[in-house]
C-alpha cells in the first residue's frame, strides 16, 4: 500500500465519537423541549392574594371556610396548558374551577340549580373575567355538571370546610384549626348516583400545595388530599335573578345605598329582629340573564362595587 493510499484509509470507528456527541446533546435538549411543550413547571402554593381588578371589577380575596352563595357559573373555553393563580397546572380535562375571592386551593360543593347535578370541585384559579359570574368551570367540570360549552347556569356553591382546611394544612408551617362541621341538611335532595360521563376518573383528584417564599425550601412531602369525581343528582331548583347591592346592620346605611340605585328600582328587605336585624338592598326579580347583566352594569357604574347577581 502506498503512502497516499494509507492517508485515504480511515480507522474503523473514527466517526463514532462525533455521533455520540450528537446523541448526548439530544439527551440534554430533550428536557428543554418537553418543558416548552408542556409549559412552565407547576409550583403549587397556598394563596389568598391582594385586591385586583379583572373585567373592570375590583375583587378582594379573603380566607373564608364558610362561604355559601348563589349566582351564575360560566363554562370556560380555556384549554391551554398553563399555570393557575396558585401555581397548579390548569387541565381542561379535569374538574377545576376559578373563583374571584376564595383562598386557593379550596374545595367547594357546586350545585347546578337548573338540573340538580352537584359535585365537589377544586378551586385553584382566579376568575371568571366576565362580570356577574361567580364561578368559572373547566370544560370537564362544565360537562359533568351539565353546563353547555361556553354557556351559563344558575348555581349554588358552598365551601367544604373540612377538605379546604386539610388542603390549607398541606402548606409547610401553616396550620388551619380544624373545626367540627355538621353535615348540612339536604332537604328534597336524594343523592342519586349518576353514571359518570365517558372518561371520568374514578381515583379522584390529587392536590398537593407547598409554601411560597422561604418556607418553600423547608417544605416536606405531605399526603395528598383526594377529591372524588362523583356526581349526584337532586331536585331542580331554578330561581329568580336579583341584584344584591349590600346587606347592612343600620337602616340608614341601607337607605343611602337604595338612594344610589333608585333609578333601577332598588328596594330594602328587612331580615331578622332586634340586634340581629339586617337590611338588604336588592333589585328585581329580573326577567332574564341579559337583563340582570345590564342592570348589574348600571349598578356598578353607580359606584356600588359590591353589587352581584344572585339566585332566589
Amino acid at each position: 500500500m502506498s503512502a497516499s493510499d494509507d492517508r485515504r484509509v480511515k480507522p474503523e470507528g473514527l466517526n463514532r465519537p462525533r455521533r455520540n456527541r450528537r446523541f448526548g446533546a439530544a439527551l440534554l435538549l430533550a428536557p428543554l423541549l418537553l418543558a416548552g411543550c408542556f409549559g412552565p413547571t407547576p409550583q403549587p402554593r397556598y394563596l389568598v392574594g391582594q385586591p385586583y381588578r379583572l373585567g373592570g371589577v375590583w375583587s378582594y380575596p379573603a380566607e373564608n371556610f364558610a362561604l355559601a352563595e348563589t349566582g351564575i357559573a360560566q363554562a370556560l373555553r380555556d384549554t391551554s396548558s398553563r399555570l393557575t393563580a396558585n401555581g397548579e397546572r390548569w387541565d381542561a380535562g379535569r374538574p377545576m374551577a376559578a373563583h374571584r375571592t376564595l383562598q386557593l386551593p379550596a374545595v367547594i360543593r357546586v350545585t347546578n340549580l337548573e338540573n340538580g347535578r352537584e359535585m365537589l370541585l377544586r378551586v385553584n384559579d382566579r376568575g371568571p373575567e366576565r362580570m356577574g359570574r361567580i364561578l368559572g368551570l373547566s370544560p370537564r367540570a362544565a360537562e359533568l355538571l351539565g353546563v353547555p360549552a361556553g354557556g351559563t347556569a344558575q348555581i349554588r356553591i358552598a365551601v367544604d370546610s373540612e377538605l379546604s382546611r386539610r388542603l390549607a394544612n398541606r402548606v409547610a408551617g401553616r396550620q388551619v384549626e380544624a373545626v367540627p362541621v355538621e353535615a348540612a341538611p339536604r332537604a328534597a335532595v336524594s343523592s342519586e348516583s349518576l353514571a359518570p360521563p365517558p372518561g371520568a376518573r374514578t381515583t379522584g383528584q390529587d392536590v398537593a400545595v407547598r409554601a411560597e417564599g422561604p418556607a418553600a425550601e423547608a417544605a416536606v412531602a405531605l399526603p395528598d388530599v383526594s377529591i372524588p369525581d362523583a356526581v349526584a343528582r337532586g331536585a331542580t331548583q331554578p330561581g329568580q335573578l336579583v341584584i344584591e347591592a349590600g346587606t347592612f346592620s343600620l337602616r340608614g346605611a341601607a337607605e343611602q345605598q337604595r338612594a344610589r340605585l333608585a333609578a333601577l328600582g332598588a328596594e330594602i328587605e328587612s331580615r331578622g329582629r332586634g340586634t340581629a336585624q339586617t337590611f338588604r338592598v336588592r333589585i328585581g326579580p329580573l326577567q332574564s340573564l341579559g337583563q340582570a347583566d345590564r342592570t348589574l352594569e348600571r349598578a356598578l357604574a353607580s359606584g356600588v362595587s359590591e353589587a352581584a347577581i344572585r339566585v332566589e
